[in-house]
């Protein structure tokens, strides 16, 4: 969604845990048509009645909700993986359709250049740079990149002159989500509406916009609008953690949210719903990554159910379904 072109009972927005931000594999908010209990018990919020009558087969909705990568990074390529030696085999079922993603044209010939000139083609990431640094996703970072549209100035700014912004992986390295691709639905077309980090993103995908935000200081409102890289004119524009989330950081800024989400449109069809986000239950939790590095499982500002009075679960209880 972020740095390059393309980038129906339970609905269950997951958050992917990679580190905002583009839906893989989603149906836009106003899509949206039904879900039903679940019983995970790392969720955020849970409510409505435990089933309704539903007029397809379709029994759950999952939406996989990736941040701070294109869809390009991911997809870019699929459903062709290079199938090198000694790295995880991808093969693609027959007449499996290929998606917008990176022609042969963006691939030998792309628009973006580097600060000295130098066209700089995205190239394949195998899986032993699977741990790779994140891309400049803030605010402004982002509008320098996309450049009204041209979309070729993304080395400079999202990736402060490294060329690696401009790579991708395949299915030898991303092969559980191009597996989920080839039994699921993928947005290969989904256009994210804001630019920023982690918390627009999310924000805007559960209430499709970013503003009516009163800002805390010290978990103290004095109606102040606007602080630097976070929120301008009542606008999130940065990661300022959630007020309604006891996992936060209180002795900084921290916002709620005014305005409906898409949990309470579906709390008043008594439709079930829930968000999933690793640690949940144990904000303290952590597990190596991938290259052996302790990380916090769970980060306040990736649930954006958190910011809004009406859906916030502050003190991380299991939440059941209401009789």
């Amino acid at each position: 969604m972020k740095q390059s072109k393309t980038r129906k009972k339970a609905l269950t927005l997951a958050a992917a845990g990679i580190v905002a931000l583009s839906s893989f594999f989603a149906t836009p908010v106003s899509s949206i048509l039904a879900a039903e209990n679940h019983s995970n018990h790392e969720f955020s919020t849970f409510k409505g009645k435990a089933s309704t009558q539903t007029t397809t087969p379709i029994k759950h909705v999952v939406v996989i909700f990736g941040e701070n990568v294109s869809f390009d990074h991911y997809f870019g390529t699929y459903p062709n993986a290079k199938n090198l030696p000694g790295e995880p085999v991808f093969k693609a079922a027959k007449n499996t359709p290929k998606v917008n993603g990176l022609t042969q044209e963006l691939l030998t010939n792309n628009p973006n250049k580097d600060l000295n000139g130098n066209t700089v083609n995205p190239q394949r990431m195998s899986p032993s740079q699977a741990m790779t640094d994140s891309m400049d996703h803030n605010y402004t970072s982002e509008q320098k990149a996309q450049n009204g549209g041209k979309m070729d100035q993304y080395v400079p700014n999202g990736g402060r002159n490294n060329p690696v912004v401009m790579n991708y992986f395949d299915g030898n390295t991303v092969t559980g989500f191009w597996n989920y691709a080839q039994n699921f639905a993928m947005s290969d077309n989904s256009f994210n509406t804001t630019f920023g980090p982690s918390t627009p993103g999310a924000l805007n995908l559960i209430s499709g916009q970013t503003h009516g935000a009163t800002v805390y200081e010290n978990d103290k409102n004095d109606g102040e609008l606007n602080v630097p890289r976070e929120v301008m004119n009542g606008t999130v524009i940065g990661d300022p953690d959630p007020q309604l989330d006891k996992a936060s950081n209180h002795p900084k800024t921290t916002v709620t949210m005014s305005g409906k989400n898409v949990g309470d449109l579906l709390n008043k069809k008594d439709i079930t719903w829930g968000w999933f986000q690793g640690g949940f239950a144990d904000p303290k939790a952590q597990h190596a990554n991938i290259a052996g590095k302790m990380q916090t499982d769970y980060n306040p500002h990736h649930e954006p159910f958190q910011y809004y009075p009406q859906t916030a679960n502050k003190d991380h209880l299991p939440l059941l379904p209401q009789p």
